[in-house]
C-alpha cells in the first residue's frame, strides 16, 4: 500500500517533466527530395564517339566487326561516366576511314569533335581471326576440340588535348569447352566457327573496357556553347548528360596547340582563359541546357564550358 502511494507521485512527475521537454521536429523526407539528392551527386557524362570497327582479317566478315562495336557500346553504356553519341557514325564515319586516312584524318575530325561536344573518340579493328581443330582419339571414341583466337586493336582519342590517349591489342582466345558445346554430326561447319569467332571477340572486348573506362575517367569533362539569344545561352549537354538545374559552368576560350620546336611534333593544347560563369535554368531538346550569364561577360557561340 505504502509503495504504490510513492511511485504514483513518481509518475507524474516524469509525465510533467516529459511533457515540458523541448520537442524536436524533424523535416519529412518524401521521395523528390531524396531524388534529388542522388541526381545531385551523379558525375556529368562525357561524350563518346563510337566509330564502327572493321575486320582487317580474311575471316568473319563484316559480321564480326558488328559483333566488337556492339559489344563494347553494350560494356561501355554500363558505366556512369560516359554517353556513347548515337550520331557519331555520320559525323566522323567508321574506323576503317580513319585507318586509312592515318592521323591527318584523326586531327582533321579532331575539330568536328570539339565543335559536337565530343570528349572521346574510340575506334578499333580485328587484326586477326582463326579457328584450329585438334582431335583426340581413345579406342573407337573420336572427339574434336576447335580452338578459337582473335586480335582486337582498340585506339581512343582524346579530342580536348588533341592526341590520342592510348593504343593497345587485346586477345581472345577461347575453346569450345567455353560455349559448353561441342559441333553436332551435320552441323554446319561455317556457321559454327562463326560463332566461335563471335564469342572470341566479345571476350577480347570485355577484357580492355575496364581499361578504356579508366583512363577516361581521369579526362575532365567539356561542353559547348551551341547558341546564343538574347539572355539564353544554350549549351550542347543537357539532362542526359548529367547537368542540373543550378550548376555553375565556367566558360574558356579554346586553347593553343603547343609544338615542340625541334621535332616540329605537337605536345599538347595550353589552357584556355576564363571568360565567366554561367547558371543552368532550364532544359531545351533531348540533351541540352539553357544557362544564363552569372558572372564575367563577352561569352560567344563555340566558346568552352566545364563545371566549376
Amino acid at each position: 500500500m505504502h509503495i504504490g502511494l510513492l511511485i504514483s507521485p513518481i509518475l507524474m512527475v516524469m509525465v510533467l517533466l516529459q511533457s515540458c521537454a523541448p520537442v524536436t521536429r524533424r523535416r519529412p523526407i518524401n521521395q523528390t527530395s531524396r531524388m534529388s539528392r542522388v541526381t545531385e551527386f551523379n558525375p556529368i557524362k562525357k561524350k563518346i564517339a563510337l566509330l564502327t570497327f572493321y575486320n582487317e582479317s580474311p575471316l568473319g566478315g563484316e559480321d564480326l566487326a558488328i559483333v566488337a562495336t556492339e559489344e563494347f557500346r553494350r560494356e561501355f553504356s554500363r558505366s556512369l561516366e560516359f554517353l556513347i553519341d548515337p550520331g557519331a557514325s555520320n559525323i566522323f564515319g567508321t574506323s576503317k576511314e580513319i585507318y586509312g586516312g592515318g592521323g591527318i584524318k584523326l586531327v582533321q575530325l579532331a575539330r568536328k569533335a570539339k565543335m559536337s561536344g565530343v570528349n572521346i573518340v574510340i575506334f578499333g579493328r580485328i587484326k586477326e581471326a582463326r579457328v584450329r581443330q585438334k582431335s583426340d582419339e581413345i579406342g573407337f571414341v573420336r572427339k574434336v576440340k576447335s580452338l578459337a583466337e582473335t586480335f582486337v586493336e582498340i585506339r581512343a582519342y582524346d579530342v580536348l588535348s588533341n592526341k590520342e590517349l592510348f593504343t593497345e591489342t587485346v586477345d581472345g582466345n577461347i575453346s569450345d569447352d567455353n560455349l559448353k558445346f561441342y559441333q553436332a554430326e551435320g552441323e554446319d561447319d561455317l556457321s559454327y566457327r562463326q560463332e566461335l569467332l563471335r564469342y572470341s571477340v566479345k571476350v577480347a572486348v570485355r577484357k580492355i573496357v575496364p581499361k578504356v573506362i579508366s583512363m577516361g575517367s581521369r579526362l575532365d569533362w567539356m561542353g559547348r556553347v551551341a547558341k546564343i539569344i538574347g539572355t539564353r545561352i544554350y549549351i550542347n549537354a543537357g539532362r542526359s548528360s548529367g547537368i542540373n538545374l543550378g550548376d555553375i559552368l565556367k566558360v574558356i576560350t579554346e586553347g593553343q596547340e603547343i609544338y615542340d620546336p625541334e621535332s616540329g611534333a605537337m605536345i599538347g593544347m595550353s589552357q584556355g582563359e576564363t571568360k565567366g560563369t554561367l547558371e543552368v535554368v532550364d532544359y531545351f531538346g533531348e540533351d541540352g541546357a539553357i544557362a544564363i550569364l552569372h558572372s564575367g561577360g563577352s561569352v560567344t557561340e563555340g566558346d568552352f564550358v566545364q563545371l566549376y
